[in-house]
């Protein structure tokens, strides 16, 4: 019996892409388990609530400034997976240290690290796995991925919340996620053995391109720059939760445990149908999440579960479509690149719109609502724009 080359090539993308995908869920657990104490943490260690603040932005900042420059180093050296695993033991590695730090200065200097490292990795991450969902389908690849992020996402702060009902202490907790720190860069390790050269997995194009990146890439960079402005950060929500008693202190992470696992079913869905559809159908599912604004922040908590859910689709489908697209409007050489400029150019609108939200929040709410469903709005049309033109091309 005859076997197919292409659905032999198929299948090792699928595993390719399934082991980076256990990964990120390993590693979810890891940092987003900390993230979910780390504020709490330093403020047991004597930090101000202004300084947990900076912290936490300073670190955002890091974490997406620090792309640009590992994207490009990625595409000049073609250590991808150098720049992969180095990323992730810093990202990862800082995380069980805080346990033993015993100053808020210090435990912050390695929340630092900690997004420092996922600077590191990420765009190199992303290269290679695009790599795989050529044979996948972008949507279908960036989705199950993102999938499995998000089973991390939801376990990592349950396992916390579990380490600190028996152990009751802040260290504890970070020193239980040594396990999930280690088991991903073991199977990081793995990946590594099994699939050396990642770019195999994409079959060369033999059109001729032009140097840098096409018009287009741009222009969907600004459609999603106003995207991430106008979509909320969760701990602002949360904020407004806590503040107007919408849901007891013990449910709103239920809220967000909600959102993730809508997050990872919308990742897998959207991505399939980006596939079959094209960038239009993220201009769709924008206007629709857009409407998640007026939910959360004006109604009772029937309102705000409706809105955590459209919160959820609008993030799966930004962590999919979003990552995906960038693949087919770069070519395989210069892809590092490619995802180190958008992630950049994407976290510097989220931290400045996040900012310019939290002023407004203070000031009139009902601006903030405006203004995140008119950027949403803005950006899905940009989108639109962007759809027509790749499917002409």
């Amino acid at each position: 019996m005859l076997t197919n080359a292409r659905d032999i090539s198929k299948s090792t993308a699928i595993r390719f892409v399934i082991l980076l995908g256990l990964v990120s869920l390993f590693a979810d657990i890891t940092y987003e388990g900390a993230r979910s104490i780390s504020g709490p943490f330093l403020a047991v260690l004597g930090a101000s609530g202004a300084a947990v603040g900076i912290v936490a932005g300073f670190g955002e900042l890091l974490g997406y400034g620090l792309r640009l420059a590992s994207g490009l180093i990625s595409d000049r050296t073609r250590r991808y997976w150098a720049l992969t695993m180095i990323g992730y033991a810093i990202n990862l590695l800082a995380v069980p240290l805080m346990a033993l730090a015993g100053r808020w200065e210090i435990a912050a200097l390695l929340m630092m690290a900690e997004r420092i490292g996922k600077a590191i990795r990420t765009p190199a991450r992303d290269a290679m796995l695009s790599h795989a969902t050529h044979a996948t389908g972008r949507g279908w690849g960036f989705g199950l991925h993102e999938a499995m992020d998000q089973i991390g996402a939801v376990a990592g702060p349950l396992l916390v919340s579990a380490a600190l009902f028996v152990r009751g202490e802040y260290q504890a907790a970070f020193a239980f996620l040594a396990i999930p720190a280690v088991l991903a860069i073991g199977t990081l390790a793995l990946a590594r053995f099994l699939y050396p050269r990642p770019r195999d997995l994409e079959v060369a194009s033999a059109r001729l391109e032009p140097r840098g990146l096409p018009k287009v890439y741009w222009i969907y960079l600004a459609g999603a720059a106003l995207v991430a402005a106008g979509f909320a950060d969760f701990p602002l929500i949360a904020f407004h939760f806590e503040k107007n008693a919408i849901a007891p202190s013990s449910n709103i992470p239920i809220l967000y445990a909600i959102a993730m696992g809508v997050d990872a079913i919308a990742a897998l869905i959207f991505g399939r149908l980006f596939d079959q559809i094209g960038l239009g159908i993220l201009a769709g599912v924008t206007a629709m999440s857009a409407l998640f604004a007026p939910l959360v922040f004006l109604g009772d908590l029937p309102s705000a579960v409706v809105g955590m859910v459209l919160w959820g689709v609008g993030m799966g489908a930004q962590e999919s479509i979003l990552r995906a697209a960038v693949a087919e409007m770069s070519s395989a050489d210069r892809r590092g690149t490619a995802y180190g400029i958008f992630n950049t150019g994407y976290g510097a609108a989220w931290f400045l719109g996040s900012a310019l939200m939290g002023v407004l929040y203070d000031a009139v709410l009902p601006a903030l609502i405006a203004f995140s469903v008119i950027v949403q709005l803005a950006s899905a049309i940009i989108f639109s724009r962007v759809g027509r033109t790749t499917k002409r091309s």
